[in-house]
């Protein structure tokens, strides 16, 4: 395999090091529950909303269920990235729907009764990893969100029965690199998402060949960085939420 010029990483890390990570809840007044999640120069606002109700199918089953939103503000990458319409959504769409079926893993839907939580995923800032900063980030605001609803009586029990994060992995270079930003993700010769639990389990990979194919060694290799990483993160939720299991 031709090996590229290797990329000086940023923050001066090593190859299985992640960028600085800061998840900061309760920003925001109005949201049910909230958080800034930063990695690196990645920021994304995620918020939480509970609603009475249930979609239409739902109804009937006692149960809730949990959803999410996506999108990117204009500024938050170099060029100005145009406001999408409802209906011409492609990326986000797909970004959404991973970030509400890692959350509903991690739910007791029937214990959540037959109410909705929306979690709201706006990119401030892109460099890389917004997908995997959201679904990181719209657990602590879920869980935020959740707890203030229990102390006020609405749930008679936390229906959260675990941690989701996700961080994401890949080959630049030839060399197999966790958690990468921009400059790393548009050289990757291999792009990985890893989304997983606390205890170790994994609720789903994105793995893909951009350039080249790769072995199953080094799947299982940029696997073993992810969940390292999974491991880092799910200790930063536990310290912004007080999170115990």
């Amino acid at each position: 395999m031709p090996q590229d010029k290797p990329l000086e990483r940023s923050y001066g890390r090593a190859a299985n090091e992640m960028r600085p990570v800061k998840l900061t809840p309760g920003i925001m007044k109005n949201a049910h529950g909230s958080c800034l999640a930063e990695f690196g120069d990645t920021r994304v606002l995620c918020t939480a909303t509970i609603e009475e109700g249930v979609p239409a199918w739902r109804k009937g089953q006692r149960a809730g269920w949990v959803t999410a939103e996506y999108a990117m503000l204009p500024a938050s990458t170099g060029r100005r990235t145009p406001r999408e319409q409802r209906g011409r959504k492609g990326r986000s769409m797909e970004i959404e729907r991973l970030v509400g079926r890692s959350l509903r893993t991690v739910v007791d839907l029937f214990k959540l009764g037959e109410l909705t939580v929306t979690c709201d995923c706006d990119v401030i800032q892109a460099d890389g990893g917004t997908r995997t900063a959201s679904v990181t980030g719209a657990w602590v605001a879920l869980h935020e969100a959740l707890e203030a609803w229990v102390h006020a009586g609405k749930l008679k029990k936390m229906p959260l029965t675990g941690q989701v994060a996700a961080v994401s992995m890949g080959m630049v270079g030839g060399e197999l690199l966790l958690d990468l930003d921009y400059p790393e993700d548009s050289r990757a010769q291999v792009d990985m998402n890893l989304v997983g639990t606390a205890d170790g389990r994994i609720i789903e990979v994105q793995g893909t060949g951009e350039k080249v194919a790769f072995t199953r060694d080094e799947m299982n290799a940029l696997l073993d960085y992810g969940q390292s990483g999974i491991m880092r993160l799910v200790d930063l939720q536990c310290e912004a939420t007080g999170w115990e299991g």
